[in-house]
């Protein structure tokens, strides 16, 4: 730091330099009370820090009142902060200057430290990129993105803080310019998507973007082989992986079941439960980067032997030995399984070893293994095996689904039937979050690279603005290319899978946000057109730009024979899987864009990437642009959310703002929306088309959010992260729901989320108003648990990805 602080600052200074601009809601009254209340709570000689805590404490207490306080309390903190970086009270220096003059300098200390790379300083022109630096897009970022950034993001040394808010933009979009024909001019372009929260790449690219260890990717998939040797390699390696912030997706369906007979020794097999808990204490040890716990989630496919028992992983009562606290579960789940349980069927469970084909085989092909293994079971060929009732298993999973929020329901046929990479293997599993669908195999660790275009900053006069849109879209895929090239990979098996394939996610996140600003209500039937026709557009600009690059650097070395090569665009994969079940798949395909174009630069091109689209959660990304996470519907109206970085009031902006229109918006209002849980549907005064614009998510149709997430996958080539908000304990509902998913040729769910017991009752959404489609009686769960509300609390494994 440049000087030593020279004073402590006063409440009164604090609070006039963050009014400006908000005078308003915080009038020259107002300030007099607040200056009371938090003098109220010093004591003579308390520290700068306590002064600006206690500002802050009483601020944030008001966000409820009204949201201008979060960009109030955003302005005290980024004071604090600049005294912090800069050094000296923001009265006693030139904040332009300085400014600029900290990013020269702490870059410079950043790679004297060797926290970042040295090329940062032989490559770029920094004076100049500091005077490019709009310090003013500070304010796009709210009080709670702030207080993320600073716990979380922005680069530290010896306990310094290194970056301010522009800096850190400007350093990320240094990183992943590095390697341009012109670094200095790439750099600007990207740095302008990113401090204008236009896009933003994923949690390991912003950590790392620039380092010296740049694990700039942010999911690694792999599958572990039925070998002793190759089980403990994948342990080194999941650690490996975990260490530099990669969220893990492990699949474990080639291991034998327990009981099985191990030739090399003469003994039966424990199963793959015992090398499960390894793997969840090997999640449990690592943090990853220093900065998050390690997450995974080890997938099981539901004809393996031992599925029953890793049903039973995350329950808190039985063998602790076989239990995983720590890491994630997902069910691997074929078609055919679902066609048995509709149809009232017998399943068979095998012991891998004996059915060594069918975990590469998918659709008609592994329907055809899987009966004949079935006629060998009966014929007595085989040594271990086990018919069950469908119905019942998937009834047990859905049991344990509610109990414990896992396994996750992921469907293997729609990933391997739709993948474009159908040619060059098998996908095995999703990854930790089910938005990534790629092949992995003992030589290949799948990797992808994440980012998210923000619906809610290209809309502009009520409607998406597309022509800003695209160009968001053509500068973030060329940043997430460059992450495949720039990118440290902890593992040689990552590294060749994806300079093989370059596999890239380009995802959304704003889209309730986006809905609001444009009028349309998340649970009517125009959500889903829109959600349709804006994830067409994406998908349009995502491809074509992907075979621009193709054009300028060459396609990917595994193109030859792939979809993209045989000019199957994702669209058209529908129908595939339409044929391969033999039963429709109930959603609209029809394109509205000039598409003809695309595929016409994809056949005389090529790809540049095997993968272009992946929806991913968001979670610490969206709070960073201050918006709806992923393709979500909002949580609530007003509620608290607790993460890593503390504990924030979240209020919906746009509803104050339409209640203070209609001279709504007061203090009692403020007291019945508390008291109803953030829900405005029980609120008499509260008009109707309100009522219907601003619903959270648990009082929305999970069906009717599925449809969404169906019609935006049409365009998609890899998967979406979908959350079920299921505010219900009836499991004949929870039955439809997932049935319902698989029907909609979704590819992937992820988390289940419920209401604590106490709320269920308080819950206004009308599970009737779609119908059900396939209502089963019989089916039943475990309802009824009281939990913690899910959604208010980061779970560690949310913001892997993003």
């Amino acid at each position: 730091m440049s000087t030593q602080h020279t004073r402590t600052p006063d409440v009164r200074s604090i609070l006039d330099r963050a009014r400006t601009g908000h005078e308003t809601t915080l009038s020259a009254d107002d300030c007099d009370e607040l200056v009371t209340e938090v003098d109220r709570t010093l004591y003579d000689g308390a520290t700068t820090e306590e002064v600006y805590e206690a500002v802050l404490q009483a601020l944030t207490a008001r966000i409820e009142r009204d949201p201008a306080y979060k960009r109030i309390a955003a302005s005290v903190f980024r004071q604090r902060y600049y005294r912090e970086v800069i050094g000296s009270d923001e009265t006693g220096f030139d904040l332009d200057r300085e400014y600029r003059a900290t990013f020269v300098t702490n870059l410079e200390r950043a790679v004297e430290a060797d926290l970042l790379e040295e090329r940062l300083l032989d490559t770029f022109d920094l004076e100049a990129l500091a005077e490019y630096l709009v310090i003013d897009r500070d304010e796009k970022l709210e009080y709670m993105a702030m207080e993320t950034l600073y716990q979380r993001y922005f680069l530290t040394t010896e306990g310094d803080h290194l970056e301010l808010p522009q800096a850190f933009w400007m350093r990320v979009a240094m990183g992943l310019a590095l390697e341009e024909d012109d670094p200095q001019r790439r750099a600007e372009e990207f740095y302008d998507v990113l401090s204008k929260l236009e896009f933003t790449p994923s949690t390991p690219t912003l950590f790392h973007s620039g380092s010296t260890h740049p694990q700039l990717s942010s999911c690694y998939l792999t599958t572990v082989q039925d070998d002793l040797e190759h089980i403990f390699d994948s342990y080194k390696h999941h650690a490996l992986l975990s260490k530099w912030s990669g969220g893990l997706g492990n699949d474990w369906t080639n291991i034998r079941a327990g009981g099985a007979r191990i030739e090399s020794t003469g003994v039966e097999s424990t199963g793959v439960v015992p090398f499960l808990r390894i793997s969840n204490d090997v999640t449990s040890a690592i943090n990853r980067s220093g900065k998050r716990r390690g997450a995974a989630c080890a997938y099981l496919a539901c004809w393996h032997l031992d599925f029953p028992a890793f049903l039973d992983l995350k329950r808190n009562t039985g063998d602790e030995r076989r239990r995983t606290p720590d890491m994630n579960t997902a069910a691997w789940v074929p078609d055919l399984f679902m066609k048995r349980v509709a149809a009232g069927e017998q399943w068979t469970l095998f012991s891998p070893e004996e059915v060594p084909d069918l975990h590469e085989a998918s659709g008609a092909a592994f329907e055809k293994r899987y009966r004949e293994y079935e006629r060998q079971a009966e014929a007595g060929e085989l040594a271990q095996y086990e018919r069950v009732d469908a119905e019942d298993l998937w009834r047990q999973l859905l049991t344990r689904l509610f109990e414990t929020g896992h396994p996750w329901i992921t469907f293997k046929d729609p990933c391997n039937v739709r993948s474009p990479q159908d040619h060059a293997g098998t996908v095995h599993s999703s990854n930790l979050c089910t938005e990534i669908t790629l092949n992995t195999s003992a030589e290949e660790h799948a990797v992808c690279n994440l980012g998210s275009v923000n619906y809610a900053t290209h809309v502009s006069d009520g409607e998406l603005d597309r022509d800003h849109l695209a160009e968001t879209i053509e500068t973030a895929m060329r940043m997430l290319d460059n992450v495949v090239d720039l990118c440290f990979y902890p593992t040689e098996q990552a590294e060749a899978s994806n300079m093989r394939h370059r596999p890239v996610g380009l995802g959304t996140m704003g889209f309730h946000e986006a809905l609001m600003e444009v009028g349309i209500p998340m649970n009517a039937d125009a959500a889903v057109e829109t959600a349709n026709r804006w994830q067409e557009f994406v998908s349009y600009h995502a491809i074509l730009n992907s075979s621009r690059l193709a054009a300028e650097r060459g396609s990917y070395p595994s193109y030859e024979g792939s979809k993209w090569d045989r000019g199957l665009l994702p669209q058209d994969t529908v129908d595939l899987l339409e044929e391969s079940r033999d039963r429709e798949i109930p959603t609209d395909r029809a394109e509205t864009l000039d598409w003809y174009v695309v595929r016409e630069h994809v056949e005389e091109h090529g790809m540049r990437n095997s993968n272009t689209m992946a929806i991913a959660p968001t979670a610490t990304v969206s709070t960073i642009n201050g918006t709806t996470p992923s393709i979500e519907p909002q949580y609530s109206n007003l509620y608290v959310k607790s993460n890593m970085s503390g504990d924030f009031t979240v209020i919906n902006d746009h509803l104050v703002a339409d209640l203070r229109e209609r001279d709504l918006w007061d203090e009692e209002m403020v007291e019945r929306i508390k008291y109803h849980d953030g829900t405005i549907q029980d609120i008499d005064e509260v008009p109707d088309d309100l009522k219907q614009l601003y619903r959270g998510a648990f009082e929305i149709d999970p069906r009717h959010q599925l449809r969404l997430t169906a019609h935006r996958q049409t365009w998609i080539d890899q998967s979406v992260s979908h959350n079920v908000f299921f505010p219900s304990t009836d499991g004949s509902l929870l039955d439809d729901v997932y049935t319902t998913a698989w029907e909609l040729g979704l590819k992937t769910t992820y988390y289940l989320r419920t209401l604590g017991a106490s709320q269920i009752e308080k819950s206004t959404v009308d599970m009737s108003e779609y119908g059900k489609t396939q209502h089963r009686e019989d089916a039943e769960t475990d309802g009824g648990r009281d939990t913690e509300d899910l959604c208010t609390v980061e779970d560690p494994t949310c913001d892997a990805c993003q």
